[in-house]
């Protein structure tokens, strides 16, 4: 389990967050969402350990904090937002330093098998600066995988932490992605996502930790907490949460408030003025 109680982070004399209570569990997928500024990356580094902030943290056993940083290497990864490479590293170079990193280093082809996981074998030999956004993204995610290959091992469940993990890749890439994190999460990992999309979120989240202002403003299963009354108190708009028979999962349809006109080259094309 991980766990953090009463979690305060200030940021150059700024706070961040505000007593914050978090729970996550393996064999699941939890979502943080919440408002831009409303301290989700702060929320995820800090459960990380790579930043300090005051209260208790830890990882099933482990205190989470610099001091444990090889233990808690050899237990979870950590995608952030973004990646930037000084040097010219290869694919295979990238993704051999999280295998390195990790417990599965004497491990042959998990290398292949982890680009191949993320569907970029072909791209072994390219520079990593050379592909687009949504490639690097893909490459760092298998770096990340190569870091902690299964799901569970002798001292544990190991978790994956991932800060925005589809924000730079296509639909479909999309999708990918967030069945790797539940394939992980299935077979007995920790997941832990920062996300943007709230429908991704509903589909693939198991629980869901609202952030609104560096506080929880609701925690729990998505069906109770992506509602119209918590999302649209929390963003400060007009959200209307609806579901799709014969599922319960709750879908959004984000519309321009007011009606707008949008002149296009086959004409006048009015949006709705409410969302639903």
């Amino acid at each position: 389990m991980l766990r953090a109680q009463d979690l305060h982070v200030e940021i150059g004399g700024t706070a961040i967050l505000y007593a914050v209570d978090f729970t996550a569990i393996s064999g699941a997928v939890t979502a943080i969402v919440g408002p831009n500024g409303s301290g989700k990356t702060t929320l995820l580094r800090a459960l990380t350990g790579e930043i300090a902030a005051q209260g208790t943290r830890r990882l099933d056993d482990i205190p989470i904090g610099p001091g444990n940083a090889s233990a808690l290497a050899a237990r979870r990864g950590v995608l952030p937002q973004s990646s930037r490479l000084a040097f010219p590293f290869t694919v295979e170079e990238v993704v051999r330093m999280g295998q390195l990193a990790g417990r599965f280093a004497d491990r042959d082809g998990l290398v292949a098998r982890a680009l191949d996981r993320v569907g970029l074998r072909h791209m072994t030999g390219r520079i990593h600066q050379d592909l687009s956004g949504g490639e690097q993204q893909r490459v760092q995610l298998a770096r990340v995988l190569a870091q902690i290959w299964e799901p569970t091992g002798a001292t544990g469940p190991n978790w994956l932490f991932l800060d925005e993990p589809v924000a730079s890749l296509d639909i479909g890439q999309q999708l990918a992605v967030m069945r790797i994190a539940q394939d992980f999460a299935r077979a007995g990992g920790g997941v832990v996502a920062v996300m943007h999309d709230l429908n991704l979120t509903a589909m693939f989240a198991d629980a869901v930790c609202v952030l609104d202002a560096g506080r929880i403003a609701a925690t729990g299963p998505p069906s109770e907490v992506l509602t119209s009354t918590i999302l649209s108190r929390v963003y400060g708009c007009d959200l209307r949460v609806s579901t799709l028979p014969p599922g319960d999962i709750p879908y959004l349809l984000p519309q321009a408030s007011g009606e707008a006109t949008v002149q296009t080259a086959h004409g006048r094309v009015s949006a709705a003025c409410s969302l639903k």
